[in-house]
Order: structure tokens, then sequence, then C-alpha cells
């Protein structure tokens, strides 16, 4: 999109910013979509392509008070009653600017990737919890030892969501043989394995010392990962806590509290990214709704990472209030005191978690001259995860 800018002006009644293009188009984009999208660098993360902004710092009812167009109308600032400063590049709204078919409709820019289903068939039977749940907790060669205790693991993970376990070394590769126990680990574009630490031009906002607000991990794949590994090789002395909040407990609280939030959020589908290079280069894209249901209504996956999900956002303009609205509850939700639950890992604490269920998240932590945190982490699929379950059922004559 090559188009300049020649006129920019805030409609304070609707809170929306009109742009007048010098081809004679003109685009709406309303002002909480503009805040969510700033690129400065409190907001954005240039090395990953990747919000900081958290979902919590989020006015939905901002409204716009004064525009500049600098830079030979290059770049666009503004400010707003919640915010002093918003960059956003004028490419970036050239992008998501609506063509003449989609602005009747008052509609955002189309991005047409179709959504793929997957449904685990193992989400039903589970047991909800909140901040007083007591972490199951396993030795660690129990597991990869015992078929009795990997079964336990497993069943309790298929049940609860997450097992915490013990007494690994406090080195590289105890993943891995985690990834034997069941049968592979589910190989993405970081690698079989990845290590969560504080790094120069991070490639993800995890390898920074930054609060990591709940999320559930690699939405902008069609298929996210379905269980996670992470691993304690090394724990900063302050700060680094673990959060992790039940969703499909939260979810169930917000359809009960509020019917619409949960229709907009398991019917809306957001557009998430993923750029950079790791493993290899890399650039996926994928629609999900963030809460994603069955045909009976119940909850089977979470679709959430604000950091990954898009500037493209394919809806009507009227609906984006709401949805950032609906967004906003949800979020609240998980970091509702009630339903949270915080501990601090210890080096050789493997934490094993369901990636379709739980959201998880981190405390900030100081910076130091050497690396004062270090996890690794790994994936792997509920196929997997489901047909070692099975095997182990037999093993141990597990009857139903």
């Amino acid at each position: 999109m090559s188009s300049a800018i020649l006129k920019v002006e805030a409609l304070d009644a609707e809170r929306l910013v009109q742009i007048h293009w010098d081809d004679g188009e003109e685009s709406l984009y309303p002002a909480v979509w503009l805040r969510d999208n700033c690129q400065c660098p409190c907001c954005y993360l240039d090395s990953a392509k990747a919000r900081k902004l958290l979902i919590e710092a989020l006015d939905v009812n901002t409204w716009v008070k004064h525009l500049t167009l600098i830079n030979q109308r290059k770049m666009l600032y503004t400010q707003g009653t919640d915010f002093d400063l918003l960059i956003l590049p004028v490419h970036t709204l050239g992008k998501l600017q609506a063509k003449k078919e989609a602005e009747s409709q008052n509609s955002l820019l189309l991005n047409s990737n179709s959504t793929l289903v997957h449904q685990a068939g193992n989400q039903h039977e589970c047991q909800y919890w909140g901040a007083s749940l007591q972490l199951p907790t396993l030795d660690f060669e129990d597991v990869l030892t015992s078929d009795e205790h990997a079964y336990n693991w497993l069943s309790t993970l298929k049940k609860i969501g997450i097992v915490r376990l013990t007494g690994a070394a406090a080195q590289r590769g105890e993943v891995a043989k985690l990834g034997k126990r069941i049968g592979f680990l589910y190989l993405t574009f970081y690698g079989h394995t990845w290590q969560v630490q504080d790094k120069i031009d991070a490639n993800n906002v995890a390898y920074t010392t930054g609060k990591l607000s709940f999320h559930t991990d690699y939405p902008a794949l069609h298929h996210p990962p379905g269980v996670q590994f992470l691993h304690c090789i090394k724990q900063t002395a302050t700060g680094g806590e673990s959060e992790i909040v039940d969703g499909f407990n939260v979810c169930r609280q917000l359809k009960e509290q509020n019917p619409k939030a949960f229709q907009i959020l398991s019917s809306t589908f957001v557009d998430f990214t993923d750029i950079g290079v790791d493993f290899c280069d890399f650039s996926v894209q994928s629609k999900h709704k963030i809460i994603e249901v069955d045909n009976k209504g119940q909850v089977i996956r979470i679709n959430f990472n604000n950091s990954t999900r898009d500037t493209i956002f394919d809806i009507p303009v009227e609906k984006v209030r709401p949805f950032y609205a609906a967004l906003k509850e949800f979020v609240d939700l998980m970091n509702n005191k009630e339903n949270k639950f915080t501990f601090k890992m210890h080096p050789g604490d493997v934490i094993t978690f369901d990636n379709w269920r739980l959201l998880h998240g981190r405390r900030s932590y100081e910076a130091g001259k050497e690396i004062s945190r270090h996890l690794e982490g790994g994936y792997a699929d509920w196929d997997v995860v489901m047909s070692r379950l099975r095997i182990l059922k037999k093993a141990v004559k597990i009857e139903d």
C-alpha cells in the first residue's frame, strides 16, 4: 500500500479516527484499536514483532485528543485519554485500510485464512480449580521408570490440567526424556526444545525479563500444541514467579456472568501471527476464536496470546469496542485473586500442563550481568499423550 494520508481527524462522538487518503479513499479506525496497536518501544517489541502492551492496561473507552502526522506523513502520532503518546507507522494503517466493498459494511481489511478446529476428545472430564489449587506433584525419575507413576502423571494431567514433577537434573535434556517417555515431542519453529531466558534482540517476549500476562502458547499455529513442559534449570532470587489459571473454569464464570461477552469471544475470529528466525526462519498466521467450543457448546480450547494477536482484525468497526470489552472482562476474570494460582519453580522442577486449557504467565524479574533465570521448554500433542495414556492404562491394568 503506497497511498499517503491527506487528512486525519478524530470523530469524538464515535471514538473513531477518520483518515482521508490521497487516492480518494477514506478509512475508519476505532480509537481502542489504534491504542492496542501502538508501536512505540514501551508497547511493542520490534525484535520479536510482538505486542508488549497488556490487555489489563487497555482502556476500552479511550478516545483521541490530538493527532499529528510527521516524517513526510509516514508516521502518525496520537495523544489520547489514557495515553500520552501513540506511534503508528502509516504503512500499518495502509495494510489495514478497508477496501470499497468492505467499507460499505464499515469493516476492517479481510484476512481470509480459514480456521481448523481440532478437538482433543479429552477435555470433558476435568476438575475445575482456582487459587486454592493443591498442585499435583510426582517424582521425575519415578515417572520415567514406573508405568504406574507415568499413568498417574498423564491421567492427572488430563483431569486437573497440570502436574509438577520434581527431582530432575538442573541441566538441559530432561524435557527430551519426557518426550521419549510419551513417544516424541512436538517440533515447532523454536525447535524440539527451547530455552527461556533473557536474550539480546529477543525473538519472543518470553525471552525478556518483563511480566508475561496470561496466555496460551502458539495460537499463531492452526493446531497449537496441546501440552507444554517447562523445566527449571536456574531461578532468579527475586521475581520470576509463575502464574497459572484454569481457563475452562474462567470460561464457565464468564458465561454465567456475561453470556454476551462469552458469545463474542466464542464466535469472533481473531488473527494471530508470529514472524522471526529460530530453528529456521518462519512467518506463520492463523485465525482462531479465543474461546473454542464444540457443537454442544462445550469449551474445548482457549486460543489467546496478546503478544502475537495480529494488527489485522476482520470485524465491522462497530463491533470492535464490544470485542475489546469482552476480552478485557475475560482477562480481568483470569487475574481475579480467587482464580489464579501463583508459585515459584525451583531448579529441578518440571511443570507439565494442558496448553489448551490453562493460561500461564510470569512476574517480571531483574536483569543481571549473567543469566539469572533459565527454563527449558518443549511441547507434546494431545494425540501422543492420549496414546501413551491408553497404553499405560492397559499396562497397569486399570479398569473403567
